[in-house]
């Protein structure tokens, strides 16, 4: 299969984020995971108990699911768009990024669509979106935002480059040896002259 070209608009797919960005994202992440099943019923039913005729206020949590993440960057509602690289059929998600870049949303891509899962208390996701983050959260964003726009955003060479194209093994060897014959034959030429 790496001997197929692979356009640029799938290629990019394979440039996700290095360890520590990795690390530091998902830290991030984790202060905004959405509550369990369990977790929720607790917590209605001790503001139940408590006379819950106020209203409260509307939790921060991650936002996930394809559909749900494209409104919101549709509706510029997302701060921070994550997509998973290995996503199969990949034309689920392969409008994501050029619409993340039409409207100007920071996003990168993390490795393995189960990273995502586990975020969000589900096996995979696909794509995870940033929409608030609490005061002292604010710096970390704009720093993975600013990271992520000049490595995904504006990297135009994400959309230029062809993946796949390896040759195996007994083609490189072919190849090498025939460009050996080309210089050597340019060699002797250049010395006659």
């Amino acid at each position: 299969m790496q001997r197929l070209k692979v356009p640029p608009q799938i290629n990019q797919f394979t440039q996700t984020l290095e360890k520590n960005q990795t690390a530091k994202l998902l830290k991030l992440l984790a202060k905004y995971q959405p509550e369990t099943r369990v977790e929720k019923t607790q917590r209605l039913k001790t503001e139940a108990e408590a006379g819950g005729s106020r209203k409260t206020e509307k939790p921060m949590h991650l936002k996930f699911g394809l559909n749900h993440v494209t409104t919101l960057v549709e509706e510029n509602k997302a701060k921070l768009v994550i997509i998973a690289h290995d996503v199969d059929p990949i034309e689920l998600v392969i409008h994501l990024p050029a619409l993340c870049r039409k409207k100007g949303v920071p996003f990168c891509f993390i490795r393995g669509k189960a990273n995502l899962g586990k975020l969000v208390h589900l096996k995979t996701a696909t794509a995870v979106a940033l929409t608030d983050v609490r005061r002292e959260d604010f710096v970390d964003l704009e720093q993975l935002g600013t990271q992520f726009k000049t490595q995904f955003n504006d990297n135009h060479n994400l959309l230029k480059n062809w993946g796949g194209g390896i040759m195996g093994i007994k083609n490189q060897h072919m190849m090498a040896a025939r460009q050996k014959l080309i210089d050597e034959e340019l060699a002797k030429k250049a010395n006659m002259e």
